[in-house]
């Protein structure tokens, strides 16, 4: 796979997004407030279906700091599986039951789970809920697995070197030393130890930083604090991060051996379902459809809408999140029917109360959701009318969603 540089802003893509303007709302009008981020990548096949990018950028700024939220979490489902084969153990896979210890001022025991097939936790199942609904506890779980240190450094091997990965999510409570460690965890299978992993402890040095967010938030005493929320010790990780990781996973043998996850066909394969089920198409772990609707966490194109019911030939591999005010989306969006395929992320700040955090009063459903469906629709419908030399084989991704136990 060859990739262009990203290109300057008044490019293609700039063009492209000022024919549609209208349609695309408030945030295109004034995207300096609403923070607006975007990179699309456009995919041509050669003949021997060798998928050839070309990047375009609208508004990159890695000094412009959002807040991840859940985004982070599709590198913690990779890292998981690699960890798993590096350790290279007999009887140790993503079914393995994993046994957490309680670990006081952080996260309590995690000993059972009732909607995994066994009854048990296992990576497998952590990384469903991840992918599928979002799920914190399954994310900070596979935090303490992989280990803070590991965590960054895989990442910052990987190229990339901004990333910071501090703490645990959906937490509150937890003190930034806490965070460090991560707990004591023993695999086994029935009676016997396959692996026991004691509790961990992250060395790492952090380069320092001036993040912030907001202009004020509540504090855990739902008190208001005029000023700032510092994230300076937050989670960090640039769009153009989370866009080449999703690449490296969509296309692991076209990107260099040092940025690739050391998965095999199978993780891929698992993730790949992860990655594109709904919600109703897993059986084990099953999910409240009140709770989780049929595009819960769907953004881009399909504007998480509960009544959008897209054609099932148009999949969105994707891993969004939501937070502080901050909507951010990165997908690999394939559609089967008319052979069409892209790579779009983006990421934009809809908090239009004064800029208070911590409030829950954030226009998500208001401005966000229907931003990132107008804008998904938009490079949906030019890839629809885009000629291509080749019609992509899409194979790789064709996934049996009756299947439901995966």
């Amino acid at each position: 796979m060859q990739t262009s540089n990203y290109l300057l802003q008044d490019s293609f893509l700039d063009s492209l997004l000022k024919s549609q303007a209208t349609r695309l709302g408030p945030v295109f009008a004034d995207p300096e407030r609403y923070r607006l981020q975007i990179i699309y990548t456009r995919i041509d096949r050669d003949a021997q279906n060798h998928p050839q990018c070309t990047d375009f950028t609208y508004n990159l700024d890695k000094n412009a700091y959002f807040y991840p939220a859940s985004t982070i979490k599709l590198a913690a489902t990779a890292l998981a599986l690699e960890k798993l084969n590096d350790l290279s153990i007999r009887g140790l896979d993503r079914h393995t039951h994993m046994i957490t210890k309680s670990l006081p001022g952080a996260t309590p025991a995690a000993l059972t789970d009732a909607s995994s097939p066994s009854g048990f936790p296992t990576i497998s199942n952590y990384i469903k809920k991840i992918l599928l609904v979002s799920d914190n506890d399954a994310f900070n779980r596979l935090y303490e697995f992989i280990g803070q240190e590991a965590f960054n450094k895989s990442l910052w091997a990987k190229g990339y070197p901004g990333v910071q990965v501090r703490h645990r999510v959906g937490v509150t409570g937890i003190s930034t030393e806490k965070n460090r460690y991560t707990n004591a965890i023993t695999f086994r299978r029935g009676r016997k130890v396959i692996y026991q992993q004691p509790i961990q402890y992250s060395l790492l040095t952090f380069s320092p930083r001036q993040d912030q967010m907001g202009k004020a938030w509540y504090n855990e005493q739902h008190e208001l604090v005029n000023a700032p929320m510092d994230a300076s010790e937050k989670n960090r990780i640039w769009l153009s991060d989370l866009h080449s990781i999703l690449k490296s996973i969509i296309f692991p043998d076209a990107v260099t051996k040092s940025q690739r996850f050391r998965l095999n066909d199978d993780d891929y394969g698992f993730l790949y379902h992860c990655m594109s089920a709904q919600p109703e198409e897993s059986e084990q772990p099953t999910f409240d459809p009140a709770a989780f609707h049929h595009n819960y966490v769907k953004f881009l194109l399909f504007g998480a809408g509960k009544n959008n019911h897209i054609s099932g030939d148009v999949r969105s591999f994707n891993k969004p999140g939501w937070a502080y005010g901050t909507l951010t989306d990165v997908a690999y969006i394939a559609d089967f029917a008319h052979g069409i395929e892209f790579m779009l992320s983006a990421t934009v700040y809809v908090n239009d109360n004064t800029g208070i955090l911590s409030d829950e009063n954030y226009q998500f459903k208001q401005i966000g959701e229907p931003f990132m469906q107008a804008l998904g629709e938009l490079i949906y419908n030019y890839e629809r009318q885009r000629q291509r030399a080749y019609r992509p084989d899409l194979s790789r991704f064709r996934i049996d969603y009756s299947n439901k136990i995966f």
